[in-house]
């Protein structure tokens, strides 16, 4: 799934490359029609709200596991913005209501009826983020959606189609594991030692973590080798196992407090060192992981906003890549940001009806 779009909304020729964007997404995800107006629909008007009420910003289109894990791939979009904020969340998401003259005030509510599931976060003067899932069927309007643990999203240097930056997440039993990888440079080369991986996962995700890097070693042989970080909570024994190779970074928050996690030197394909070290921590409600590829830059900060970290992880995601980049510094190397968290959603905007 290393395909990305990202498309700068700055004037209203670029509201039409969004919803091409969604549209492409959708054919490389094999979604009926149906879906694919639904996808297009959504990025159409968070587009046209970027404009109208940002001042402009940045959609991202990824493909992602559905949300139950199974077979398929559904589509998520992204909206991000440093713009004036949304006061009142709420109402925002009420057909009728708006900010800019003219307007029906019906995007943001639309978007939250086509969706399969739609989250949205702002903050006054400090802008907002936006994401909706378009899954392979439809979800069932009158039942939330089920809730989906994990959560990321990846954009390629110069905005190149390519990204050699994947992540994923996978079930089997009472393990939940997390994979974020990045294959060494850009392009084609790099997405596809980065794709086998995310493929392996999913074909061994009851190994732990040790196991599943030197699985993965092997696997990567023939590509030009990846860093990779595999993070695995035991919902039964309520622990995390954390363990990587390579330069890929992460942090758990559990209270108040967030602890860096170290990836061991080498590469997975190449140069896998003899010993990987693994580091254990207690998982529990208030906890939260955070993993990302070089490409973050090294000064990011950890979100505390407590009304952020209760948001989906897709969410949460998506804050971290926009916070810790602007225009004036674009990003240097594919980046990508996944986020593992409990169940935490907090309101009905923060999840698809």
């Amino acid at each position: 799934m290393s395909r990305v779009w990202e498309v700068p909304v700055h004037d209203s020729t670029r509201v039409r490359d969004a919803r091409i964007a969604a549209r492409e997404a959708c054919g490389q995800a094999g979604l009926a029609p149906t879906r694919t107006a639904a996808a297009e629909l959504v990025a159409t008007e968070l587009a046209t709200n970027l404009l109208k009420h940002a001042g402009g910003g940045l959609m991202v289109v990824n493909l992602v596991v559905p949300p139950t894990g199974g077979p398929g791939t559904s589509v998520q979009l992204y909206s991000l913005d440093h713009g004036p904020g949304i006061a009142d969340v709420g109402a925002a998401l009420r057909d009728g209501w708006s900010t800019a003259a003219g307007s029906l005030g019906a995007g943001l509510g639309s978007c939250l009826r086509s969706a399969d599931s739609f989250h949205l976060y702002s903050r006054p003067g400090r802008g907002t983020v936006a994401t909706a899932r378009i899954d392979p069927a439809p979800g069932r309007h009158e039942a939330p959606a089920p809730p989906v643990p994990a959560g990321g999203i990846a954009v390629a240097l110069a905005q190149a189609e390519q990204c050699g930056d994947a992540w994923s997440w996978a079930r089997s039993g009472s393990l939940l594991t997390l994979l974020l990888a990045d294959g060494l440079g850009h392009g084609a080369k790099a997405a596809h030692a980065s794709g086998a991986a995310v493929a392996e996962l999913h074909r061994a995700a009851h190994l732990p973590p040790v196991d599943l890097l030197r699985r993965l070693h092997t696997v990567l042989r023939p590509t030009r080798g990846a860093a990779v970080t595999v993070a695995q909570v035991d919902e039964e024994r309520a622990e995390l196992s954390f363990a990587g190779v390579g330069n890929v970074g992460a942090r758990v928050r559990t209270g108040d407090s967030w602890t860096s996690l170290v990836s061991h030197p080498g590469i997975v394909g190449a140069y896998f060192p003899a010993h990987v070290p693994v580091r254990r921590v207690p998982w529990h409600r208030d906890s939260l992981l955070v993993v990302h590829s070089d490409g973050l830059p090294s000064r990011w900060k950890p979100p505390e906003d407590p009304r952020l970290l209760a948001h989906d992880p897709s969410v949460v995601a998506a804050a971290i890549l926009r916070d810790a980049g602007s225009p004036a510094r674009p990003v240097r190397d594919d980046t990508s940001v996944a986020v593992l968290a409990p169940d935490r959603r907090t309101s009905a905007h923060d999840s698809r009806h």
